[in-house]
């Protein structure tokens, strides 16, 4: 898998002490935080930010996540993230992950799946009914991806 990012930017981020071992290495848990950052920063470049969509009722929780550890990231290196979306029906949504090194090698690979909730009774909803914005992007953005 290599994810071509289109108009959108990977998120770099630098490998901070306390996310390595005592042997400078990344500790495997980190790697997951990491594509949710990814993750909430390609929302918020397409247009649909995950704090805006709380203030309209809906959550996002992660169904599953998976990661395919490739090769070790270490202390003080800079990993990039980079993100895209997989699949999406209104109910569910998948992103695919990979993050890379400064090298370019990827270091891991990964996916996660989500449902969309209502906040506030924790119900599962239809987002083409409740936010069909979200939908147009992130439809226009599954489009992009089959093209490339």
């Amino acid at each position: 898998m290599s994810i071509d990012m289109k108009g959108s930017k990977p998120l770099f981020h630098r490998v901070s002490y306390f996310e390595t071992d005592q042997m400078s290495i990344v500790h495997h848990s980190n790697y997951i935080r990491w594509m949710e950052d990814g993750r909430t920063d390609y929302m918020r470049q397409n247009g649909v930010d995950y704090a805006w969509m709380e203030t309209q009722g809906v959550i996002m929780p992660v169904v599953s996540v998976s990661c395919e550890y490739k090769e070790s990231a270490f202390f003080d290196e800079i990993a990039e993230i980079r993100t895209r979306v997989a699949f999406f029906n209104g109910v569910r949504l998948k992103f695919e992950y990979e993050i890379l090194n400064e090298k370019g090698h990827v270091l891991v690979s990964g996916k996660s799946e989500h449902c969309f909730l209502d906040k506030a009774s924790r119900k599962p909803i239809n987002l083409y009914k409740k936010l069909p914005e979200c939908c147009e992007i992130t439809a226009r953005l599954i489009k992009e991806e089959e093209q490339a």
